[in-house]
């Protein structure tokens, strides 16, 4: 008599979503504060500031791609656990380098890097098992409801929110306190997870299918992670273009702050409701309509860069843009996110959100590198909007012909030879 097998017992949602809110909750109280660590105690300058956060970035983001490929072949628990140990090891030498003699600047950038590589190692296990999660909830039946990916943005925002908070609360006692701080949180975030998570590990034949490099081998994968990556670059402008241009007009910390709280605001607010519509209308109109927000978010401040307007008219059009481009990743991010199970069909799915992120990062570190230098230049920020919303256009025109394709490619290629 055959008996066929369990399906294996998923993570619940309870745990993934809380698993996200303390991740950032931990890497928010410490990230932030690097710039400032790096200008008061190293003294570096902030071409040499910036050049560090890059690299501790694309540390992160440009190694989805070989992270997701791990937890392929070796589990998401795995990756998740090791993960988390590799960005305490991170914290525990951002630490290190200041309880020394004198700071090692060496050390600080080495806590950095292996920062980002804990992020590498994680958050791809972290999408398959809620990929996963979404793929067995029960149908919605005519009622429209949030993807699982929406609540994970939800709860990440909410730790980004509470991290600052808790990071700044320590900062009085140095930053070396901040830092042991987020170790030790990974560290009882690890415990918890190596409790909560099911253990599986692939067998054998399951490793030589999963160790692959499928989504490099997926063309229409490859140029929708190439088109997608458009989103990423346009929602770090926050972080960049934007707060660089209050800068110009003399705003002050306490606007920048604002425009922050302001995109947190309607993360939180928006996220789900956003998610819903999405999930009426399908996929291809709702990445159409996400890029096109985004873009129309650039094109503001680009048409605010040649109108006669006062500096209160110029920040007003900051926070649009701020606000269009918050809504177009809403609607964008998660969208893309819920695809990748289509486009993997029956190969597994960690290279594929890896690949989808790795080419955001590269899209980062090379577009804020030539956004940064047009902003510089005093006749020039008018081309940087403008080369910020193309790619946002080329992808609103492109990306959802591929997207509707999704799903269509055998699902016997996950055992096709190499």
């Amino acid at each position: 008599m055959h008996v066929t097998p369990a399906p294996p017992r998923a993570a619940r949602t309870p745990v993934l979503l809380g698993t996200q809110l303390m991740f950032n909750v931990g890497f928010f109280a410490v990230v932030p504060f690097l710039a400032l660590v790096l200008t008061d105690d190293f003294g570096l300058a902030s071409a040499a500031v910036g050049l560090i956060l890059g690299v501790r970035t694309f540390a992160q983001q440009g190694m989805f791609l070989v992270g997701g490929v791990l937890a392929d072949r070796f589990g998401a628990r795995r990756t998740i656990l090791t993960g988390c140990a590799v960005r305490v090891l991170g914290f525990g030498t951002l630490a290190l380098s200041l309880l020394t003699p004198s700071p090692q600047i060496a050390l600080f950038i080495a806590g950095t890097v292996l920062t980002g590589l804990g992020g590498a190692l994680f958050s791809p296990g972290v999408n398959i098992l809620v990929a996963d999660a979404e793929q067995r909830r029960a149908p919605a039946g005519a009622r429209s409801r949030a993807s699982l990916f929406a609540w994970l943005s939800v709860a990440g925002e909410f730790g980004a929110v509470l991290g600052p908070l808790l990071g700044a609360a320590l900062l009085g006692w140095g930053f070396v306190v901040v830092a042991l701080a987020g170790a030790a949180l990974f560290v009882l975030i690890a415990v918890f997870l190596a409790i909560a998570l099911p253990r599986r590990t692939p067998s054998a034949t399951e490793r030589g299918i999963h160790g692959r490099w499928w989504s490099l081998r997926d063309r229409r994968f490859v140029a929708f992670s190439g088109l997608h990556a458009a989103d990423l670059l346009a929602f770090n402008q926050l972080y960049l273009a934007l707060p660089l241009q209050l800068a110009r007009l003399d705003a002050g910390p306490a606007v920048v702050a604002a425009m922050f709280a302001w995109a947190s605001a309607l993360t939180l607010v928006l996220q789900l409701p956003v998610s819903r519509w999405c999930h009426r209308v399908g996929p291809a109109r709702a990445l159409r309509a996400g890029y096109a927000l985004s873009a129309a978010g650039f094109a503001v401040v680009a048409a605010s860069a040649v109108l006669p307007l006062d500096r209160t008219g110029h920040v007003v059009g900051v926070f649009a843009a701020a606000g269009l481009v918050i809504v177009g990743h809403l609607t964008t991010n998660p969208t893309a996110q819920g695809l990748v199970p289509r486009f993997a069909g029956a190969r597994p799915t960690g290279s594929f959100f890896g690949l989808l992120s790795t080419c955001g990062g590269i899209a980062v570190l090379v577009g804020n590198v030539v956004v940064g230098t047009l902003l510089g230049w005093a006749a020039a920020p008018f081309a940087a909007w403008v080369l910020l919303a193309a790619p946002l256009v080329a992808a609103a025109v492109w990306a959802p012909p591929v997207a509707a394709s999704a799903g269509r490619a055998d699902v016997g290629a996950a055992t096709a030879p190499a």
